[in-house]
């Protein structure tokens, strides 16, 4: 009895249907209409997650850009101007802690610069009182001393 159930269990193989069998042609895909509630539904329930865009595509026969139209089409993001950006808790703290170090960085270098010109008027002030020219300004070369790397020329 197992050779014969063997034979049956064969037979049944052989005469049950593939997926191939129940495959369209390509002249029965194009002639195909889907209802727009249809396709909203599965454009909700890709953006919701219950399935995949490329589950989709093999359930129904479709290619990827037929459905990535039905998302531009009837997807709820459609109508948003508006980028919605992701960042971990992390990334958020370390943007504002650099935010927060630019800010103090600059005020710093406002400091520096009302000492700058605070300290420039005191000696313009202080040339025009005691007639001395207190900034002098170097028309030679500076000396070897000072670590200046240029090669001299003879």
């Amino acid at each position: 009895m197992t050779v014969k159930s063997n034979k049956i269990d064969r037979l049944t193989l052989k005469k049950m249907a593939t997926r191939d069998t129940f495959r369209m042609t390509t002249a029965q895909r194009r002639q195909r209409r889907f209802s727009d509630n249809f396709k909203k539904e599965k454009v909700k329930d890709v953006e919701i997650g219950l399935s995949k865009i490329s589950d989709s595509c093999k359930q129904y026969e479709v290619t990827s850009t037929n459905v990535y139209r039905w998302i531009s089409k009837f997807g709820s993001m459609k109508h948003k101007q508006e980028r919605i950006i992701v960042e971990s808790q992390s990334d958020t703290k370390e943007l504002l802690a650099l935010k927060n170090r630019v800010a103090e960085l600059e005020r710093i270098v406002g400091q520096k610069q009302i000492l700058l010109d605070f300290k420039d008027k005191m000696i313009e002030i202080a040339e025009e009182t005691y007639h001395v020219d207190i900034k002098k300004r170097f028309s030679t070369r500076p000396s070897d001393t000072t670590g200046s790397t240029e090669k001299s020329s003879p």
